[in-house]
């Protein structure tokens, strides 16, 4: 079946940087557009960012634009998301996501915080 697996969450400091991966499985990785989502106490779930079959076409809302950068390694089916200049309000649970199948990885935990 269809698999998302997030890590690399944790808690850091404003201006700190992390880099989320999402390991996939059960589908056909090279094929698929791939998504990072993000869902904060309270808040419904936000897109954050996409990237092509190919890895050559990305898009981010600009919120992130500038401090995100997503990127995937269609060899190791695994997606990820390197964050930079991080701000408190970037805390929240990340998720990955195959928008054409509808599918949601587990999350992983992001905290900004001085």
């Amino acid at each position: 079946q269809v698999q998302l697996v997030e890590s690399g969450g944790g808690s850091v400091q404003p201006g700190g940087s992390l880099r989320l991966s999402c390991a996939a499985a059960g589908f056909n990785f090279g094929n698929y557009v791939m998504a990072w989502y993000r869902q904060a106490p309270g808040k419904s779930r936000e897109w954050v960012a996409s990237i092509g079959i190919t890895g050559s076409t990305t898009n981010y809302p600009d919120s992130v634009k500038g401090r995100f950068t997503i990127s995937r390694d269609n060899a190791k089916n695994t997606v990820y998301l390197q964050m930079s200049s991080l701000k408190p309000e970037d805390t929240a649970v990340y998720y990955c996501n195959v928008p054409s199948i509808g599918v949601w990885g587990q999350g992983t935990q992001v905290t900004v915080s001085s």
